[in-house]
């Protein structure tokens, strides 16, 4: 049982290479992201269990004696504490995770007590709570054992969201570092360089169904095309992953060119498949007025883009393109990829904005 504040954070996930080449069997490089999502973890003697997703407006609650009346198979009644929201498998074997079904996600919109104009974003962060509250609860130790049934019960977070999740993003935010991924297996690259980058959101919203059809679509009109384009988007993985296995802790200036380059060979490929977008052109192109390389992450279409940050930068050099990036109206954060994966703290070790901010929920 939870007796105290405990303080729990992951970090986001970028792809770095390989955007659409791994859904055809190519290798993607995801990177753990130093923009972490922070968990607090309260006790306290109301009878009810509260949900504060302050980023994205919820704050909900929940009697937890009706919670222990449901009659769900993945409801275990010791998993129902008063007094904390739970962590750990219960009620089954080290390591025996279960997969949420239809019937199971139709009984938490019941229990959830949505409304129904509640956006689809808050309807899934609110549901795939539920199904890992009920599910789950604490243990004070993360062991490498822990650490994988944290990534398993993470997976099947996903699957309430997504339905069908390819495992990198859970996986990121467990181990952190960075990850090398292909046709479903998962491995970490060995001592990564923490890169310091600019993350930017353009704000445009895109459909990953649709993007990803459409070089699916792209690659069955013009196969002798498409398919070499996405090996070359394959070897560029590789060879970043080789490059980055060789910077260490002592990465040379040289190895950062290199760098660039893939990020903007990558770029105009991926752009020849279709998922650019103008407002990531005008990313790019702000970007290399100030002599930095940019790239779409993720989908493409919209959405973000990551540009490389060299080492010796002045940091009014930073601080102008990213003016210049919200002149564009766009989001951006400068930020490192390659951090820790999920963290305790103590109170005292946070950044204080970040004690700011949890202090105001």
């Amino acid at each position: 049982m939870l007796s105290e504040v405990l303080l729990v954070s992951a970090p986001g996930k970028v792809i770095l290479h390989g955007e659409h080449a791994v859904v055809h069997g190519k290798v993607a490089l995801a990177v753990a992201l130093n923009l972490r999502t922070f968990l607090r973890l309260q006790p306290h003697s109301s009878g009810k269990v509260d949900l504060n997703l302050p980023n994205i407006g919820i704050k909900r609650a929940w009697d937890v004696a009706r919670l222990q009346l449901l009659d769900t198979s993945f409801l275990a009644p010791e998993a129902l504490s008063p007094t904390c929201v739970c962590l750990f498998a219960c009620g089954t074997e080290q390591g025996d995770v279960t997969a949420p079904t239809p019937e199971q996600v139709e009984k938490l919109k019941e229990v959830a007590g949505l409304p129904d104009d509640c956006a689809v974003t808050e309807r899934l962060a609110v549901l795939a709570f539920l199904y890992l509250y009920l599910s789950i609860f604490w243990k004070q130790r993360w062991t490498k054992e822990d650490l994988e049934l944290i990534n398993k019960w993470a997976f099947q977070g996903e699957r309430v969201i997504h339905g069908n999740p390819s495992g990198v993003d859970n996986a990121v935010s467990t181990w952190g570092g960075a990850l090398r991924y292909q046709q479903g297996k998962i491995s970490s690259l060995k001592r990564p360089p923490a890169l310091q980058i600019l993350l930017t959101n353009t704000k445009v919203p895109r459909s990953t169904k649709a993007l990803v059809a459409g070089v699916r679509n792209r690659l069955l009109k013009f196969p002798e095309i498409v398919a070499p384009l996405l090996t070359s988007i394959d070897a560029i993985s590789l060879e970043c992953e080789r490059v980055l296995g060789e910077m260490g802790e002592a990465p040379a200036l040289e190895q950062y060119l290199v760098l660039e380059e893939l990020i903007d060979m990558n770029q105009h490929h991926l752009n020849a498949l279709g998922v650019g977008h103008v407002s990531l052109d005008q990313l790019c192109q702000v970007t290399r007025a100030h002599g930095l390389h940019s790239k779409l992450t993720g989908a493409g279409g919209g959405g973000c883009g990551i540009t490389l940050l060299k080492p010796g930068l002045e940091q009014p050099e930073v601080e102008a393109t990213k003016q210049a990036l919200t002149n564009c109206g766009f989001d951006c954060w400068e930020t490192s990829i390659g951090a820790p994966g999920v963290s305790v703290h103590s109170a005292t070790s946070l950044d204080s904005r970040v004690r700011q901010a949890l202090d105001g929920l």
